[in-house]
């Protein structure tokens, strides 16, 4: 088993991205192998894996699952990285289309190793609600923006315990049977918050989320905290950006390759 690989890095979110239109990965057991590749020092390690697969439609189409092998709709930072993959690869040129469950989002390559996608149409939006969580009231907000996420502002966004009211949220009743991801945000500039997200699928804090800054910047653009364009500061300490422009949504940040290599079965083998 030698499959060529590229492990990239979307402002701090990784990914594993094989390009699977020979249809090489076709028989392997994703369930088994993606949390096995995926995982951290034994492995190759990652926040999830991508496959790049043929479209009849445009350029191509993928697969994304989260590190644990469960399928997400979208993934914002997944996208840019995918984006370049395919640039770099020839499948795609500086600006390109790509199928994802979550619908057809456009990329472009722009200047160093920035990419620009336009995420698809956001909905069930819902601000400033109230949240029972073990006998303590939040008030949360919550927007879908191709995955589901739940956005709460905090004062002390450095200290905050991601981890502990990440899971309370992600698995709360109200957002089942599939679960929400979680953001965290502070305001610390004139149009600049900083966002510390929980994934699901992950479960755990990543050092970034495309999809939850978009949300996170959509709930703070409507509660009139901030303006568009919104610079989000990831956890990993590097910078995305968002715009909200007549009614479409854009992400923008770095997409960088970490390293390319062929995995081995040892690779698993644990």
């Amino acid at each position: 088993m030698n499959i060529p690989f590229y492990k990239m890095t979307g402002s701090g979110n990784d990914f594993i991205i094989i390009d699977n239109r020979d249809g090489k990965m076709n028989d392997i057991n994703l369930s088994e192998f993606i949390p096995k590749v995926c995982a951290r020092c034994v492995s190759v390690g990652a926040d999830g894996l991508i496959l790049i697969e043929n479209s009849d439609n445009v350029d191509f189409k993928w697969q994304f699952f989260n590190s644990d092998g469960s399928v997400a709709e979208m993934c914002g930072n997944g996208s840019r990285c995918a984006a370049r993959f395919a640039y770099l690869n020839g499948i795609a040129g500086k600006k390109m289309a790509f199928e994802t469950i979550a619908g057809i989002i456009e990329a472009e390559i722009m200047d160093g190793f920035n990419v620009k996608v336009q995420l698809t149409d956001p909905f069930d939006e819902k601000i400033d609600y109230k949240l029972n969580l073990n006998g303590e009231e939040l008030t949360v907000s919550s927007i879908n923006t191709g995955v589901p996420h739940v956005v709460v502002e905090v004062d002390d966004i450095e200290n905050f315990d991601v981890v502990k009211y990440g899971r309370g949220i992600r698995f709360h009743e109200f957002y089942q049977p599939a679960g929400t991801n979680v953001n965290f945000f502070k305001k610390i500039g004139e149009n600049k918050l900083k966002v510390r997200t929980y994934e699901r699928g992950v479960e755990n804090e990543t050092m970034a989320c495309g999809t939850g800054s978009v949300a996170t910047s959509i709930v703070a653009v409507k509660k009139g905290i901030v303006k568009s364009p919104v610079e989000i500061e990831t956890s990993s300490g590097l910078l995305l950006k968002v715009y909200l422009e007549n009614g479409k949504v854009y992400l923008e940040g770095e997409a960088r390759v970490v390293y390319t290599g062929v995995l081995n079965r040892e690779a698993l083998e644990y």
